[in-house]
């Protein structure tokens, strides 16, 4: 399969017109270099809080309500185009109001060119998301068993949490979606790092999908740092730096790699070290006691 993950601009946009021909845009150009796996970053919906108009975008309660309002027309927008063109869509992940928490979650949703294939929900919430936004944590995770191989989702922060990557694996997947949305270079190299470090102890590929650009109508997502980028555990079959593509810095456009499944499995197989089959040993290692050592 090719794999294509977005680092994408948020702008303000003057009708719903004007959202879905900039997406129309996105597919239609990644698709026809190829892509089969299309992926989004994190909160690149809140773009949608543009069409409430500049008061509303600029208010952080009003301008997640506005994007919830047009949760159909987006959803409805995406089956079309992962029909259209035969591929799987990770679309932006933006705010979802549920049944089980009384605010609203952060939410990607998965397409596949029969419909929506499911949604996950952001586990942990970050200082913003908890102290200024007031948004619900998801209530677990979900492993998605496509036509291109099975797919793990951990949305931003969620990357920087091994444990939840690795119940991913554990239950199957090949393939973990990192979208994103980081105000500094530090936030983007803790996601960075986070998703290569998943790659690395998991034995799969990564794809790192972030926002990126200044967006100074919506305090939520006003500054944006980061570069899309497909990472892989530096072994066999893989770059030795595990970079198997990348944009550069703030630079909009794809990152677009090919990738067999098999090259996971024989890695996990085969590769100079066996992470992912090793991963258990560390609960034999842990039931030891740590010992402190003091100096003479």
């Amino acid at each position: 399969m090719k794999i294509a993950a977005a680092a994408y601009p948020l702008d303000f946009l003057p009708d719903w017109d004007a959202y879905a021909a900039k997406i129309t845009g996105w597919v239609t150009q990644a698709a026809d270099q190829g892509a089969d796996l299309l992926v989004f970053p994190e909160y690149g919906a809140m773009e949608l809080a543009s069409l409430g108009g500049a008061a509303v975008a600029a208010d952080l309660e009003a301008a997640l309500h506005e994007v919830i309002r047009h949760a159909r027309a987006v959803e409805a927008l995406h089956c079309e185009l992962a029909a259209r063109f035969d591929v799987h869509i990770l679309g932006a992940s933006g705010p979802a109001m549920v049944e089980y928490a009384p605010r609203p979650v952060n939410r990607a949703v998965l397409y596949g060119p029969a419909g929506v294939i499911g949604h996950q929900d952001k586990q942990i919430m970050t200082r913003f998301e908890r102290e200024d936004w007031d948004f619900a944590p998801g209530q677990g995770l979900q492993l998605f068993d496509t036509a291109l191989g099975r797919l793990g989702i951990v949305i931003c922060y969620d990357s920087e949490f091994p444990l939840l990557a690795r119940a991913l694996v554990e239950a199957g997947a090949e393939i973990l979606l990192a979208p994103s949305c980081t105000e500094t270079l530090a936030g983007y190299t803790r996601v960075k790092v986070g998703a290569m470090a998943r790659a690395l102890e998991n034995q799969c590929v990564c794809v790192h999908a972030p926002t990126v650009g200044a967006a100074e109508w919506c305090p939520a997502v006003d500054m944006n740092t980061g570069a899309a980028a497909i990472y892989g555990p530096p072994d066999l079959g893989f770059p030795e730096d595990g970079v198997i593509a990348q944009t550069a810095l703030n630079a909009p456009g794809w990152a677009i790699a090919d990738l067999r499944l098999e090259t996971i499995a024989r890695v996990r197989r085969e590769g100079a070290v066996l992470n992912h089959a090793h991963w258990g040993e560390q609960e034999m290692r842990l039931a030891l006691p740590v010992r402190q050592v003091k100096p003479a």
